[in-house]
């Protein structure tokens, strides 16, 4: 489904479906007029997480091992790597690497490999502890 909204959003409106992107233009947007797309985008965006929490609830049920400290600075680590990386796996994986961007290619193999460095850390090095 990501796919197809992010074609169809590449071929009505000429953007790429980055979420990062769309969601720091909600607070700071590049034109005037530029909010209600984005507004209606994220709306969809929870409405069918939404959606699938009632048809589906199993499909959100997570056993997290981490401290709630843990998960809002991974957090931020992941807004920080999305700013650094000028976009997220959606843009840089889902658009980008569909567009045959070499740039998406190259930062998604960098999202995927700090991933696989970042739980080798902590399972192995630290041993599960954060």
């Amino acid at each position: 489904m990501i796919g197809i909204a992010a074609a169809g959003m590449l071929l009505i409106t000429g953007r790429i479906a980055g979420v990062s992107g769309i969601a720091a233009g909600l607070l700071l947007p590049s034109r005037r007029g530029d909010r209600l797309w984005r507004w209606l985008f994220v709306a969809g965006l929870m409405s069918a997480g939404a959606v699938l929490a009632i048809v589906m609830p199993h499909a959100f049920a997570v056993d997290i091992e981490r401290s709630s400290a843990a998960v809002v600075v991974a957090g931020l680590l992941v807004g920080v790597g999305t700013s650094l990386g000028s976009g997220c796996t959606s843009g840089h994986g889902v658009c980008g690497i569909g567009r045959w961007s070499l740039r998406s290619i190259v930062a998604t193999l960098l999202f995927i490999m700090m991933g696989i460095a970042t739980v080798t850390c902590i399972e192995r090095v630290w041993g599960g502890v954060l």
